[in-house]
Order: structure tokens, then sequence, then C-alpha cells
């Protein structure tokens, strides 16, 4: 339930930016896809050559120019691999068509080319470069460069017994997609195998491509239900002979295994395992000879653990950050109350603390081994912040901040292997996300300029009325907040106020980042209309505020996350200029659900709702994610039953209007007709809206997106009217 849709759009363009930089291993240099050709940036002049032209792209005379989405190259620069022609997997667009091209023979060569089209995923070259490894429905393969001899290194895959890829829980909730890695001699892979086939299957119905409906499943385990069961295989290439690792399980409840990379060398692989309460840790060293395993390092959690991928997203795609040769590694945990890394021997053995004080490391970015030093992510003041610090890796030394600090507002880098050079990209509420190359640690502008000073000051002349602030409430608890009043407003007068809402751990709302307060779904401007808009970020959300603030929701989601916000609504209708009988609440997903829980557990205080793609059953929703956060049905089930919104129905006496998609995989549509058929019992009136074959994002089909806003702005303007009031009026 990751859909936070107010900053997607923008989130997503940055994320898909920031992978298109391929680092050169000479480490001050740099690629990126611009206009249909691989260019290459050297550091610090920018110097600009062209690597691979859009003339090049032409596979024969009769075909066209291939379009490239991504790119690798080999390990030694003389090799491209190219991925075009893509398709969408349930977020990501992970199948397609790939091409080699030799930048010395100049040669372009199609790989799987007998395979059928767009079906491949996550083809990567061998570490020598002669070999590229991908997967093709379910089975992985191995392809010569040279002779374009195709070998299967497995032939059992289907959908129910997925090769090298994930089931959909574990893509959604650890971000596991890509399924295999190349040992350091080129001679193995290493990759997961998940077997679904006793993972129930959710049907989800296509009323609307024919005139039959079409049932189409998906493997999806449920809160109660044991997920897939998972094998790591080494498996030779020469010779195709495949050694299972020996990783222990648990035959009642199950396991999993989020994470899995070479150990550095091609002999071992290295693994994190947790049980199904994700609330243990291991960390496992597997020979890829023997199979045999053991397990280096342990940890625990009385709540969950998070995994790495989790709290930066550059761990999608794999890696593990070992140093000192391979003598150690980094770890991150929250083992004394606050988020700091750690340098874990290979035995698991020592351990020391590198990251030391009273806050969160909200990332990892980069280790510079040579100089001694870890960057990372923090904000020590300030929640809705980011800024990029760094340490001495011997953790002797404080936390160093390398943001400038006449910059407050969000930071993001992504730094050069070396950590000499970084993408900078900046913005606050007021300042728009602005981009500039620098030099670390000095921060300096590599091209000379001041780009996003230069834009701060811009936006400064402009500032849009948000405000940031925080709200204490009678339990003592204080939260951060945004809060933008209307146009040309008068404290004398009364507004009525529309709140924001996520109040999941897998979201934070209350951001110090540009268009933070923007609210895609009106049709209009909410402040010039007359409305007081804000959101308020509770206990339990993913700010940098400590373990206990984000922990504290455990096996309360539904209960803890809605009375905090419930909270924080009661001091600010004591403001005297809020119109109490106007207050709407709306979110989707996670958000959605708070909505309905809002409407249904505190009526007297939000009078107008609207759930998009909400869960009403937490016992509908996937085992991984809900399980995280609220343990298991089998130990706990009532927490689970009178948290969720259907439990509370007859609490709703506002007006309520209720979205979703009916081609919904993530929240299933079974979810609308549970709450429906209560609602119904209990004689509530409500407006639903069903939009056929739309997926969670509810954004497929013409005028989908143009109809959904027309809808939200009607009916938030109907039941809760913009515009001012005298003060005295009753």
């Amino acid at each position: 339930m990751r859909i936070i849709l107010i900053f997607t759009f923008t989130f997503l363009s940055l994320l898909l930016e920031a992978q298109d930089i391929k680092w050169s291993p000479d480490k001050d240099s740099y690629f990126v896809l611009e206009k249909d050709e691989i260019v290459r940036y050297e550091l610090p002049s920018l110097a600009k050559s062209v690597v691979l032209s859009n003339k090049d792209l032409k596979p024969s005379e009769t075909e066209k120019n291939l379009k490239i989405e991504s790119f690798l190259f080999s390990k030694d620069e003389k090799k491209l691999l190219i991925f075009t022609n893509t398709k969408k997997v349930w977020r990501l667009n992970t199948r397609g068509d790939y091409w080699v091209y030799d930048l010395t023979s100049r040669k372009l060569q199609q790989m799987g080319k007998s395979k059928p089209v767009s079906s491949l995923m996550f083809a990567k070259f061998s570490p020598n470069g002669s070999k590229v490894a991908y997967v093709s429905e379910y089975n992985l393969y191995v392809e010569d460069i040279e002779t374009g001899v195709i070998k299967p290194l497995t032939n059992d895959g289907n959908r129910k017994l997925i090769n090298s890829t994930f089931d959909w829980a574990y893509e959604e909730e650890f971000f596991c997609r890509d399924g295999f890695r190349w040992s350091p001699d080129s001679k193995k892979i290493a990759f997961w195998q998940l077997d679904a086939e006793n993972t129930k299957d959710y049907l989800m119905i296509d009323n609307t491509s024919a005139i039959y409906p079409k049932a189409i499943p998906v493997e999806y385990p449920v809160s109660g239900e044991k997920p897939s069961k998972y094998k790591i295989g080494v498996v030779n290439i020469e010779n195709v002979s495949n050694k299972w690792m020996q990783i222990p399980d648990d035959n009642e409840w199950g396991t999993y295994l989020p994470r899995m990379e070479w150990a550095v060398n091609s002999d071992e692989l290295i693994v994190q395992h947790l049980n199904r309460k994700q609330n243990e840790s291991k960390i496992m060293i597997c020979n890829s000879t023997t199979g045999n395993t053991n397990t280096i390092y342990a940890e625990n959690d009385p709540a969950w653990i998070d995994i790495l991928p989790n709290l930066n997203d550059k761990y999608i795609y794999g890696g593990w950050d070992w140093i000192n040769n391979g003598k150690e590694f980094v770890w991150t945990t929250e083992k004394d109350g606050w988020r700091h890394l750690y340098r874990i021997s290979r035995d698991g053995k020592t351990e020391k603390l590198i990251t030391k004080g009273d806050y969160d490391v909200i990332s990892l970015e980069a280790i510079d081994e040579t100089s001694g030093y870890v960057y990372f992510h923090a904000s020590p003041k300030n929640a809705t912040q980011k800024y990029l610090y760094r340490t001495k890796l011997n953790g002797e030394a404080e936390a160093e901040k390398i943001s400038p600090d006449n910059q407050s507002g969000t930071h993001d880098y992504e730094l050069s292997p070396n950590a000499h050079f970084a993408v900078h990209r900046f913005s606050n509420y007021y300042t728009q996300f602005t981009k500039e190359w620098i030099s670390l640690p000095n921060h300096k502008s590599v091209d000379g300029k001041n780009k996003i000073d230069d834009a701060i000051t811009k936006g400064e002349k402009a500032k849009p009325n948000v405000e940031f602030t925080q709200i204490k409430t009678e339990e003592d608890v204080t939260m951060d907040a945004w809060m933008v009043k209307p146009k040309n407003f008068d404290p004398n007068k009364k507004y009525p106020l529309v709140i924001y809402v996520y109040t999941e751990p897998a979201g934070q709302n209350v951001k110090d980042i540009y268009g933070v307060s923007n609210n895609y779904l009106y049709n209009g401007n909410m402040s010039v209309d007359g409305y007081i808009y804000m959101s308020i970020d509770n206990r339990g959300t993913p700010v940098p505020k400590g373990r206990e603030w984000r922990k504290s929701i455990y096996r309360k989601i539904g209960l803890l996350n809605i009375k905090d916000q419930a909270m924080a609504a009661k001091e600010v209708l004591k403001l005297p200029y809020i119109d109490t009988n106007r207050v709407a609440v709306w979110g989707w997903s996670g958000g959605g659900t708070a909505t309905l829980n809002l409407m249904f557990q505190y009526p007297e205080i939000y009078k107008t709702g609207i759930a998009i793609a909400a869960v009403g059953n937490q016992l509908t929703y996937d085992n991984i994610y809900q399980e995280r956060y609220m343990g298991l049905p089998q130990e706990n089930k009532e927490d689970f039953e009178k948290n969720s919104p259907i439990a509370h129905v007859k609490g709703l006496k506002g007006d309520l209007l209720y979205i979703h998609g009916t081609g919904d995989d993530n929240v299933h549509y079974n979810n609308v007709e549970m709450l429906i058929n209560e609602l119904v019992k209990n004689g509530k009136q409500f407006q639903l809206m069903a939009y056929p074959n739309r997926s969670h994002s509810i954004s497929e089909g013409e005028g989908t997106r143009a109809h959904l806003s027309a809808l939200f702005t009607k009916f938030l303007k109907e039941h809760c009217p913009p515009g001012a009031i005298d003060n005295t009026k009753k």
C-alpha cells in the first residue's frame, strides 16, 4: 500500500532520472541517455561525448531504430546492453527486448531472438563480458554473445514455480524483481526459485475487454496465509548442474529471504533470512559448492525489522556494502533506538557503531573507503527535511553536515563510487526541484554556477502560503503538519477544513518539498476557492524521529494512527477560523483506509470523506505487509478485525464517497463488496464509484483521470462547500 499519489509524478521522474545515470569504472565520468543517444560526461568539466548515436540503433535497413529504455555497460565498457520495447509487469516495465551493441565492431545483436517478443527480463552481462543471462517466461537462460547459442539453466518454470524473479507479494513489499546474480568469476549464477503452488489466487474479473468476462488469477497470499516457499540455487554455466542452498525454513509458518548476493568471492553467498513475523533477521553465509549455510549475525525487534531496500531505492537493484577487502560489511539497525550504521565482521563476531547520536540515518548513500568516510542522509533537527552528512568509517568522529546551511529543505544526492562527485537535487516548499553537479566534500558546483541558490532566491519572492507547524495533542503527542490557508484569508471568518491523510508505516506526507500541498485531484485551486487544506503525520509514519515513533504502531494500525489523527484534528478545530461543520478527509490506498476509519470512528469530527482504493478488511491484504505491522492472525486475529474499517461502519454519519478500481491487483475489489454489505446491513447511505478494470492507480483508460478529478471536486464542493462565512454566523 505504497501509493501516496500527491508525490507520485515528481518522485517517479526523479527516480527514473537517477536510474539512467551509469557511473564509469574510472569513477570520474558518467553515462546518461539523451535524445535516444547514450552520452558520456567527464567530471568536473562536464565535457560531453556521444558513445552511441541514434544512427547506430537501426538493426537493419527494413527495421526502425531502437528506442532505448535503459542500458548497461559490460565491465570493460566495450559492450552495451540495450533494453527496449518494454512492457509493464505489475508496477514497472521489467519485460522487453534486449540488444547487445559492440562498441569495437559496431555490431548490433539481439539477445533471446527465439523467445517471445518483449518476454526477456533483467538481462545482464557476465563479469567477463562474454555472455548475457536473462529470464523469459519464468525460466533462466544464458546466451553466448559470440556464438548466439542460448542455454536454458532452468526448464521447470511456470506461473506457480517462478525462477529468477518473484511473486506479487515479494515484488510489492520487498521490492524483489531481479532474482539472479552472476558469480564474480562468470562461471555460476545464483538465483531464487519461488514455489507458489500452495499460494491461493485472487481472481480479478475483466468485464470489459470482451463480451464474456475473463478471470485473471494472481498468486496473492493474504494475512494469515503461509508465504510462497523459496529456494536459492547455484547453477554451473558449463554443465548446468545446480546446487540448492540448505537455508532453514519453518515448516509450519514459513520464512522469507528478501536479499541474496555473492559474498565478494565466487565460493560463497550472503543472504538475509526473516522469520514469518519479520521481527527476527539472520545474516547467513552459504557455501555455493556444498550448500552448507552458517548464520553469522542475528537481530531481533519486538515489532519488525526493515530491510535495506525499504530505506534506499538503490538496493532494489541489488548490492551489499562490503569494506576492508570483504572482511567486513556495513549494516543498518535500530537496536539502540535510532537507525544507525554499524560495521560487522564477516564472521559476525565483532561489530562497531559508525554513526552515533540521537538521530536516524535516513539512508546510506556512499562509502569512500579510501578516505575513510561514509556518506548518508539524515535530518536530526527537522523530520520534514533531509540533508547529506558524513562521518568517519571507523566510528570515531561526530557526523559532519555536508549540505549547505543556507539551503533549508530536502536534499537528495547520488554520489559517484569514489564519493568525489554527486548529482545534487533539492527542493523545499517554495523552491522548485533543481539539479546541479557538485564536487565533494566541499559541495561546490562543478560548473561554477549556483543553480540551487538561485532557485531558492527566486522561490522566496513568490512563496506559497504553506505553513509548516507542529500539533501537540492532549495525550502529549507532537506531530508535524502543513497547512494552506485560503487566499485573502481573514481570521475573523470561518473556513472549511480538508485533511489529506496516509497515516501508515509506508508513507510520509509532511515533507518540505515543492508541491507538497498540491491536491492534484482537485479541479481548480483550493486556496482560491476558500478551503483550508492540511496534512498531519501521526506516530507510525516512517519519519526520522527514532524507532519508538515509527514502531509504536505495531499491532495498532487502524487504532493508534486513527486516534492520533483525530486528536490532532481536535486541536485544529479549536482555531477560531475553522468551521467545524465543514471538515473533510481524503486519502488513497492506506490513506483511503484511514479515511474510512476516521469517518466511522470519529463522525463528530469528520463530516465528509473521500476514500480511494482503501483496504476495508485487513485480512484481505497481503501477508508480507499486513503481518509485518500487525502480527499473525493466528495469534491476534482480533487486532486485524477490530482495527479494520469494516468493524466500525455503524459509526458513519457524514457523507462518504467510496472509489475503487475493479482491476486493482493490490487492494482487491472484494474489499469494496465486503464493506458495501456492512454499510447496507446497517442502513448507511454512501456514494460508490467503481472504475472498471482499473488498477490501484486508477490511471488506465481514456478520460479516467479527468473523470476522477471531476468526481472528487464535485463531491467535495457539494458536501463540504468552499468559501468563508461570517465568524458570528451559526
